[in-house]
């Protein structure tokens, strides 16, 4: 049974927007630092944003920096990772991954500084015209 589940990717057109969601079951998601990560076909996984458990602190990688938006909604155990300005670039299969809080509240989206206790099944985002 997945603790994590991705949704909200589709195709969409360069300059329009699209909202993933990550819900969680089985876990109290305030206890979770979450990040999105993306990989498109032959390339590495990215570290897209980053929302530590309260929701106060945020961290983007510099390609997205002014049109993602990553948001979390406690209350409902769910995460946003709202896409606006969409580029072709942006082409991926996004997922996001939870760590626990009990094992530190680092936030970052650099690659393997941190590991990750639960990782979703990942929803596809196309952006072409």
């Amino acid at each position: 049974q997945s603790q994590l589940m991705e949704s909200g990717g589709g195709l969409v057109e360069p300059g329009g927007s699209l909202r993933l969601s990550c819900a969680a079951s089985g876990i109290t998601l305030y206890y979770f630092t979450i990040t999105w990560f993306r990989q498109a076909p032959g390339k590495e996984h990215e570290g897209v944003a980053c929302i530590s458990s309260s929701g106060d602190g945020t961290v983007y990688v510099d390609s997205v920096k002014g049109r993602f938006t990553i948001s979390r909604d406690n209350p409902k155990n769910t995460v946003y990772l709202q896409m606006d300005g969409l580029k072709p670039e942006d082409t991926a299969t996004y997922y996001c991954a939870a760590r626990s809080t009990l094992r530190g509240t680092r936030c970052t989206t650099e690659p393997h500084k941190v590991n990750y206790d639960y990782w979703g099944q990942g929803t596809q985002v196309t952006v072409s015209s």
